[in-house]
């Protein structure tokens, strides 16, 4: 975890600047994201399961612990606190009615939102700064790097 700054020049020096901005983005946005759970009420856990459930569509709660790692007892545990706040139901799952699934309620999460929103307007904003091909390459890198650190948290998580 070293947090030098980086003498070097050239590609190693970028790469290593690199390295280091990622990690500030990465605890500048967890810091965000708990501040804004605390102001709806929610620990940053649920916050960030409420999220993945959203980008995800309607999941199954076993879907939804092997994403997160979080065990079956967990799962159930978040959910109820979800479906208790009125943010996800649970529903018969239209292809196989013998499962559950859990689905966002999009109509209740508007104040959750309403906190992301000026944050994606400044990101928003900066993005409209780099050409198409430019952002083709961001996209590519967050992808991977994204990849990367959920194979990372599943070899974590298999210790």
């Amino acid at each position: 975890m070293a947090a030098k700054k980086s003498s070097q020049g050239g590609k190693a020096g970028l790469a290593e600047r690199l390295m280091l901005a990622l990690r500030k983005s990465s605890a500048a946005g967890v810091l965000h994201g708990q501040t804004i759970a605390r102001r709806a009420g929610l620990n940053p856990t649920d916050m960030e399961c409420l999220d993945l459930i959203l980008m995800s569509g309607p999941s199954a709660a076993g879907d939804i612990a092997r994403r997160t790692g979080l065990s079956s007892g967990a799962v159930t545990g978040l959910i109820d606190r979800l479906e208790k706040l009125g943010l996800v139901e649970r529903t018969a799952d239209p292809a196989d009615r013998r499962k559950v699934l859990v689905r966002v309620r999009e109509d209740r999460i508007g104040p959750i939102v309403a906190g992301f929103e000026p944050l994606a307007k400044r990101m928003q904003a900066l993005l409209a700064g780099y050409s198409e091909a430019e952002l083709r390459l961001l996209l590519d890198f967050t992808e991977r790097s994204g990849e990367i650190v959920l194979e990372r948290v599943a070899e974590l998580q298999r210790e």
